[in-house]
């Protein structure tokens, strides 16, 4: 069965999440993994959230370089927040996506690209709420339905720009998991790889029945099928379009 990379936007989910939680556990280079399950956090809907915006020293520097302001005079009077907002729409497209592979050997992917969107209470018991095209306040989710955590053997959640100049190194990103109890986690996405087309962000495993959360950040030139020969998934791969935002 192929996989295709193909879209259309679906209907976001509200689900309850521990997005509450006044305290944020931040996986870095040093501190790369946390276990759900010694937190508490193993079971309900687990959010898994991307969003980005402009970085400032790039707007900064757009800003000094060609006489942007010359030639747009009306930029004086906009809102810094909303000339990134402007960029962002302009230049950056992320899309979320995530990896799955279930105990009983079942493998495949949910992302907007291609209409898998997943789902929630049923295999692969990951399901993603669609695409974001702008960067918005929201940004792009994913649920994984963690009540079902004895069927799932690894997810992968990783990130890629889907035919826009590769830009990750003029975004900042970030992607935090909220889980149904306890703190949120956060990875950010801030190293500078201006080629860079796709990054696996974070892998959830289970390990002997305990839920490891653990910091991928793992740039590729490539798409979907070079994560996939990296981490050994075995899909088959063909090229998708998204259709035109009217």
């Amino acid at each position: 069965m192929g996989f295709f990379d193909g879209l259309r936007p679906g209907k976001a989910m509200d689900f309850a999440s521990g997005s509450a939680a006044t305290n944020a556990i931040e996986l870095t280079k040093r501190h790369p993994t946390v276990s759900l399950t010694k937190q508490g956090a193993a079971t309900g809907n687990l959010r898994v959230n991307l969003s980005w915006q402009m970085r400032t020293s790039d707007l900064i520097g757009k800003k000094r370089g060609g006489g942007g302001l010359l030639r747009h005079p009306f930029k004086l009077f906009q809102p810094e927040e909303v000339q990134a907002h402007t960029q962002s729409m302009v230049n950056v497209d992320l899309d979320l996506g995530c990896l799955y592979e279930l105990k009983d050997g079942t493998k495949g992917v949910v992302q907007p690209l291609g209409n898998f969107f997943g789902d929630l209470n049923g295999p692969p018991y990951v399901k993603g709420s669609g695409d974001d095209r702008f960067g918005s306040g929201t940004g792009e989710t994913l649920y994984v339905n963690l009540d079902h955590r004895e069927s799932i053997k690894r997810l992968l959640v990783f990130v890629y720009i889907y035919d826009q100049t590769p830009a990750f190194d003029r975004t900042s990103a970030k992607v935090t998991l909220y889980p149904s109890n306890g703190p949120r986690i956060e990875i950010d996405l801030d190293e500078r790889q201006p080629q860079a087309r796709s990054c696996a962000v974070v892998l959830l495993e289970n390990v002997k029945d305990e839920l490891i959360v653990r910091r991928e950040v793992k740039f590729v030139y490539g798409f979907q099928a070079e994560l996939d020969r990296l981490y050994g998934w075995g899909l088959q791969w063909g090229r998708g379009y998204k259709s035109k935002v009217s």
